[in-house]
């Protein structure tokens, strides 16, 4: 069987740094907002080139703290992709504000920044991208629309550690980022765990505070607060794993790249990056689709491979959701239906790629 995603085999590459980190982790006898949480903070920051990184809980916390950071709550509008995973809608509902859906484009699966205009309202306070899959957005242009509208760009990055348009990193191409470690990410802690990028001085000021109770000073409580905060061990643990994004990164793309030159099947339709770039993609997952997707699966099935579904409902089609499940969103819907990702990661052997490939041919 080629597994879609093999976390035991990717980890334990790493096992002895890990068990050598937990010691010093349980030596230290600082377990919460340590030396760990603030080296991570400080080496993030300078892979993304920005200023401020803030360790948070998870990624739906650092995109929701960006959003109270900037006071965006209650009668504010926020512009969001349709097509994405529920947690990007989450964060601002959770803020309090309205979402505001915006389709994507066909090939990429991004936002269309070309229909992102026509929905900005005197309500509008940010746009909130998505790097879908570990693609970059069109970062030129949804910047342009936000110096134009004075409205914030908030990147959703937790799908794409690592990516890059025009040598900057993703994470430094907004107002703010925020990153999600959840173990299968590209950068995954053993466990949740997230994180805030920024050049704002005033907004990382406010999200060390929101983490932390509303209290940079104990007992000292500046705001309504939040418990929001990186665990000191899996701070530790992402140390270790940043060293070697960039190279896993280049696997992923490596792995991209034959699947795209090498696959040749007319009823499957092959991703592409929203960038002319190589580093813009850093496939976090590796997304086809066909109209047949249930006979795709149980095929593949068959032959040992497995697939996943990234995302088979889409946000407004969720119960969850259900003020807005009337919105006309039949693009979002079309890839929903559709969408299929075949396995890429790091630790999949050249016999297991070439099998893949040979079986979706045959299909």
């Amino acid at each position: 069987m080629v597994k879609f995603l093999d976390l035991k085999k990717i980890n334990e590459r790493y096992k002895k740094e890990i068990n050598e980190s937990f010691n010093r982790f349980i030596d230290s006898g600082w377990y919460i907002l340590g030396k760990e949480v603030k080296l991570f903070e400080e080496e993030f920051a300078n892979y993304c080139n920005t200023k401020y990184c803030i360790g948070v809980g998870n990624g739906l916390e650092a995109l929701h703290l960006i959003l109270r950071g900037y006071n965006i709550g209650i009668g504010d509008e926020v512009i969001v992709p349709s097509n994405t995973y529920i947690a990007t809608w989450l964060a601002v509902s959770y803020a309090g504000a309205k979402i505001i859906p915006v389709e994507p484009d066909m090939d990429t699966y991004n936002i269309d920044a070309e229909k992102i205009e026509r929905k900005i309202t005197k309500q509008t306070k940010a746009i909130l991208v998505v790097h879908l899959y570990g693609n970059s957005c069109e970062m030129e242009k949804i910047n342009e629309i936000g110096i134009k509208h004075g409205i914030k760009i908030i990147e959703d990055a937790a799908q794409a550690h690592g990516a890059e348009v025009n040598g900057e990193k993703v994470g430094s191409l907004g107002d703010a980022a925020g990153f999600s470690f959840y173990p299968g990410k590209n950068l995954g802690a053993l466990g949740d765990a997230g994180a805030i990028t920024t050049n704002d001085s005033v907004l990382a000021d406010k999200i060390y505070c929101l983490r932390n109770y509303g209290s940079q000073v104990k007992y000292i409580n500046k705001y309504k607060g939040f418990n929001s905060r990186l665990d000191e061990v899996q701070a530790s643990i992402l140390r270790v794993k940043l060293k070697n994004l960039d190279k896993e990164n280049f696997v992923r793309q490596e792995i991209a790249n034959k699947y795209i030159n090498n696959i040749e099947n007319d009823s499957i339709v092959l991703p592409r990056p929203s960038i002319d770039n190589s580093k813009s993609h850093v496939w976090h997952q590796f997304v086809i689709r066909t109209d047949k997707r249930d006979l795709f699966q149980k095929y593949l099935k068959n032959q040992g491979i497995e697939t996943m579904i990234h995302y088979p409902i889409p946000p407004h089609k969720q119960e969850a959701y259900q003020e807005i499940m009337n919105e006309n969103l039949p693009i979002s819907e079309k890839i929903h239906r559709e969408v299929v990702s075949l396995p890429i990661n790091p630790v999949l052997s050249k016999e297991e790629i070439n099998y893949i490939i040979d079986i979706v041919n045959s299909y």
